[in-house]
């Protein structure tokens, strides 16, 4: 079974070409300078619909995590981390974490991500985070 992937909507667009290009893309308002995720086209902190698309540093630190241990014919039989990480710009997003063991003693709140992408299908390619070197 493949992984189910996201269809991308006039709002996300940019967010999922980014991530196409290697980019992870944010947006930033331009009244009150606030950086937010998800995509949508106004400022969640002030309602300002003048936003700029902004490319994000990929640095992140994990913030929390569950670690999933049923298995899931997408995702394989391992455990793997379902994770919260805030971006070095203040958003956090949800993702998964590579590149370390699934388990608590690997997995320690605050350490330092980076972003890498998994390309899925033509359009679609998902943001991963994985401890910085």
């Amino acid at each position: 079974m493949p992984r189910m992937l996201p269809e991308p909507t006039p709002e996300t667009r940019h967010f999922w070409e980014g991530c196409k290009e290697g980019e992870l893309r944010l947006q930033r308002c331009t009244a009150c300078s606030d950086t937010y995720f998800p995509p949508r086209p106004f400022c969640p902190k002030c309602g300002g619909r003048d936003v700029a698309v902004v490319k994000a540093s990929g640095k992140a630190i994990l913030w929390s995590y569950v670690i999933n241990h049923r298995p899931r014919p997408d995702m394989g039989t391992e455990p793997y981390a379902i994770a919260v990480v805030k971006l070095d710009e203040g958003p956090t997003m949800m993702t998964n974490i590579t590149g370390c063991p699934q388990t608590p003693e690997a997995l320690q709140l605050d350490m330092p991500l980076t972003v890498s992408f998994s390309k899925q299908s033509d359009d679609i390619s998902l943001p991963l985070f994985a401890p910085a070197k």
